[in-house]
């Protein structure tokens, strides 16, 4: 099997927990796009029935539209049933670094919005400690670059502003940039996180944590379902 496949199954599988005539956030990414397509196949075959979905990215409205998802807001249903996303890394405890995909700031609004946030993964997103796999990116206005970059650096970091596929600086659907941060591994998610906020020109950062209630990941041996508290 190859990582497409388990992304697959894994968001066949938490597609399971949704109901008839919830509203979901619908996220981001390879392992989310997987879903959107399942979705649609259920609401088009009668398995599911009066969904709609608030995107977390333009990306994922433009995927949904093709796909004839129905899509809402967050003015129009502030409080949604379920979130549906992936992740760029899952520890045991259900702290995740996200925003690779680059909407990490609608990605987190949106889970905060929902009862029920459900991450969807292959197992090579499995870790033991955040950061040993990938860099946290953080969100920061332009003005704030500079700065932001400093104060990142003096927190153990190496910001690296990101860049689109012409060189560009690579600018999210809010009109801000992100600095992908390689921190290592994070002894303290939670302190880093604390430390981040306090930085001018921070718009949000990849570390989710306290959010996620389940985690369904699929690898080699089958699916497993993470809580927060281990399996």
């Amino acid at each position: 099997m190859d990582e497409t496949l388990y992304r697959q199954l894994a968001a066949e599988r938490a597609l399971n927990y949704v109901e008839n005539g919830m509203t979901l956030g619908l996220g981001t990414g390879s392992t989310a796009f997987c879903m959107l397509r399942e979705l649609a196949a259920r609401l088009d075959d009668g398995r599911l029935r009066h969904i709609v979905g608030v995107p977390t990215s333009e990306r994922t409205a433009v995927l949904a539209r093709e796909l004839g998802i129905p899509l809402t807001t967050l003015d129009q249903h502030p409080s949604l049933d379920l979130a549906l996303d992936g992740a760029d890394e899952v520890d045991r405890h259900l702290r995740l670094i996200k925003g690779l995909g680059g909407a990490l700031l609608r990605e987190k609004i949106v889970a905060a919005s929902a009862e029920r946030f459900i991450v969807m993964a292959s197992f090579s997103k499995r870790v033991e400690q955040l950061g040993e796999r990938s860099p946290l990116p953080v969100e920061v206005v332009a003005f704030g670059v500079p700065l932001c970059m400093r104060r990142l650096a003096a927190l153990g970091g190496e910001p690296m502003l990101r860049r689109d596929h012409t060189g560009a600086p690579f600018v999210t659907d809010e009109g801000h940039l992100i600095l992908d941060c390689h921190f290592g591994v994070i002894a303290d998610p939670e302190g880093l996180a604390a430390a981040i906020c306090t930085i001018p020109g921070v718009v949000a950062h990849g570390l989710f944590l306290g959010m996620a209630s389940l985690a369904v990941i699929a690898g080699p041996d089958g699916i497993t379902e993470l809580c927060a508290d281990g399996l």
